[in-house]
């Protein structure tokens, strides 16, 4: 059933502006890198001269998380819009298909369209890397790494949005929550292990990662959890 649902989701935003979104930030970070490197390519090369494809990944983490984290929040705020605009949700809930069914969809539908995002970031970081001549031996390891673990460590922030995306017909709202988080996880080096807001940054790069991946996982099914249970006895209009 729940398939179902996703298919005719993903049906509702086949002419979204939603895909230029999901093309848009991992083409920009790979872009501003590009021409980070251009100008300061003698400078880089040398700083990075004992580990150029960990200068090209170093660098477009930098700016990977902050665009992960606003765009999840864009893209989960416009999901939902497809609704809230329209005011469908009286008629989808009248639909044969359980409330769990609509909401698991829209999360799943938002993670899909993440994870795509994050693949294409992927490919293009490997394209930046041989396109400055750094080499074709290439670290997928850490590539995948770098790409998947701090999508997965925002999975909290990802089941949040969702929930308020969903609930609140002010998408204003769910906004600016998602903004805020986005802008200040940026400072995320100071705050404490527990806070998930610093997850993302470090998924991939400190001692015990997977800690980190587990945690944000775990935390996010738990806001899922409580979100999908909100929504099932919610009115929404």
């Amino acid at each position: 059933m729940i398939w179902r649902v996703l298919g005719a989701d993903f049906a509702k935003i086949r002419k979204k502006m939603i895909w230029f979104l999901i093309f848009l930030g991992p083409l920009g970070v790979v872009a501003l890198q590009g021409l980070n490197f251009a100008l300061r390519y003698d400078y880089l090369t040398k700083l990075y001269a004992d580990d150029l494809w960990g200068g090209v990944l170093y660098n477009t983490r930098l700016l990977a998380v902050p665009t992960l984290l606003m765009g999840l929040a864009i893209v989960i705020s416009m999901i939902a819009t497809v609704e809230h605009q329209t005011n469908a949700w009286k008629q989808v809930l009248a639909l044969p298909v359980s409330r769990l069914s609509v909401y698991t969809a829209k999360l799943l539908l938002a993670c899909t369209l993440l994870a795509a995002s994050s693949t294409m970031l992927g490919a293009g970081t490997i394209v930046l890397g041989l396109a400055l001549g750094y080499g074709a031996d290439i670290p997928f390891g850490t590539i995948l790494r770098m790409i998947y673990y701090p999508f997965l460590a925002a999975m909290p922030l990802v089941a949040l949005q969702t929930w308020l995306s969903v609930i609140v017909k002010n998408q204003a709202i769910p906004l600016t929550v998602g903004i805020t988080c986005a802008i200040t996880s940026m400072f995320a080096a100071w705050y404490p292990d527990w806070m998930p807001l610093k997850w993302p940054y470090v998924a991939d790069t400190w001692e015990k990662p997977l800690l980190f991946v587990a945690a944000g996982v775990a935390v996010g099914l738990a806001v899922y959890a409580a979100g999908a249970a909100n929504f099932a006895r919610k009115d929404v209009q």
